[in-house]
């Protein structure tokens, strides 16, 4: 039986996000190594960080650009282009003989992957309607978070066994490669987006769900800890070994693989409510971080961390899609992007300087966060009756006709 063509496009685009995964994630996983050997200092080493919010700077550009050019041609283009420059970067680094140019083609790694993110996550809506968004969505989660753990385990072995930069960082280009021929497919599969169709008319605004879910979404990030000042943490409070930081980072992507599929089938089930667990855990995860007393406490702390995460890549990108027309999906995603990473920075920012000056400020500045964040997420909830999983057969119809 010949699978329908926007069911080859989803599978393709999952295993683009499993193989892309492997290949940055792999890279990222011993990058502050890396740029020791090519003697940067640790000033330079920790401002690696900024390709992050640069990343969520440019989605919101590029989801800008897809939504105003308007055109298939336009959101495939950005996609490629986001993905080749995420990709291509990475292999690149074999051959990188100094700092200066390590740190380029990071930079450009990270705008890469803001490039290609709010259309490729538009695309992504639209071939997973007819299956069920939030499973769609937690499927390619899945597969994202599978990548994000085998690219970190190829990159130990290859050093394990030549404890060579280079040849580990080029090893990377194979699934790189991988992932721009099943992107190929993906396209070939599904070359019109139907948000660009002359039916889907952009009338009005964003509309006052969607910028109340973003309201939600900032209050969440403010006082959701980074990573980074996590591992900080870890590493500073002498209850566990250095290697054991790299072990809890599995535990968090093995955590966020292990929820996303049933925290997007939850989705289709009762809508945006499976949101309403998130502020809680994010409360919950900074305290058993920072007041951890065993490795135990960081194992469960890094699995809360892990749930979070899961959720916010899987159900929330399925709310943006559904308090939204399909015409605007892309301005959508961009903004949803922007905020996100502008409030996550800001909020760590504060976290790392209160953590600097009393644990007990950090949790406190968390807690009341998060409360806050609670109240909005509620009243969106309580407020929102859109589509999604209350609409499903005009979702199937307008996929399958």
């Amino acid at each position: 039986m010949r699978l329908p063509k926007y069911f080859t496009a989803f599978i393709a685009l999952c295993l683009v996000s499993l193989f892309a995964d492997i290949t940055y994630e792999g890279c990222r996983s011993v990058l502050g190594a890396y740029f020791e050997v090519l003697g940067a200092t640790a000033v330079i080493a920790g401002s690696i960080s900024a390709g992050e919010f640069l990343s969520y700077i440019v989605r919101g550009v590029s989801g800008f650009i897809a939504g105003t050019l308007r055109s298939s041609l336009t959101y495939w283009l950005l996609i490629f282009a986001g993905y080749a420059l995420n990709l291509v970067a990475v292999p690149l680094l074999a051959l990188a003989g100094n700092w200066p140019l390590a740190l380029a083609l990071v930079m450009a790694e990270r705008v890469g992957k803001g490039l290609r993110t709010p259309a490729r996550d538009v695309v992504l809506a639209e071939v997973t309607e007819g299956m069920g968004r939030g499973k769609g969505f937690g499927l390619h989660e899945l597969m994202d978070q599978i990548g994000a753990v085998s690219g970190p385990a190829i990159v130990m072995l290859a050093l394990k066994f030549t404890n060579n930069y280079s040849f580990t960082y080029a090893i990377l280009a194979l699934p790189a490669l991988a992932a721009l021929a099943t992107l190929t497919v993906a396209y070939r599969s599904y070359p019109s987006v139907k948000a660009v169709e002359p039916g889907q008319h952009r009338t009005g605004g964003l509309g006052p769900y969607f910028w109340l879910f973003t309201a939600s979404v900032a209050l969440l990030s403010l006082g959701y800890i980074h990573w980074g000042v996590a591992a900080y943490h870890m590493r500073t409070s002498s209850i566990i070994p250095d290697y054991m930081v790299a072990v809890m980072y599995l535990v968090a992507m093995l955590t966020d693989a292990t929820v996303a599929y049933p925290a997007g089938y939850l989705y289709d089930r009762i809508g945006p409510k499976t949101i309403l667990a998130t502020p809680v855990l994010a409360a919950v995860t900074t305290p058993a971080l920072l007041l951890a007393r065993s490795s135990w406490n960081f194992i469960i702390a890094s699995a809360i961390w892990g749930v979070v995460m899961g959720i916010y890549e899987t159900n929330m990108r399925v709310v943006v899609a559904d308090v939204v027309p399909p015409s605007r999906r892309a301005h959508a995603y961009g903004i949803y992007g922007l905020v996100f990473g502008g409030s996550w920075t800001l909020g760590n920012i504060v976290i790392g300087y209160l953590y600097t000056v009393s644990v007990n400020y950090a949790v406190a500045y968390v807690a009341v966060t998060e409360v806050v964040a609670l109240a909005v997420v509620l009243l969106f909830t309580l407020k929102f009756r859109g589509p999604g999983p209350l609409n499903k057969s005009q979702s199937t119809d307008s996929v399958t006709s």
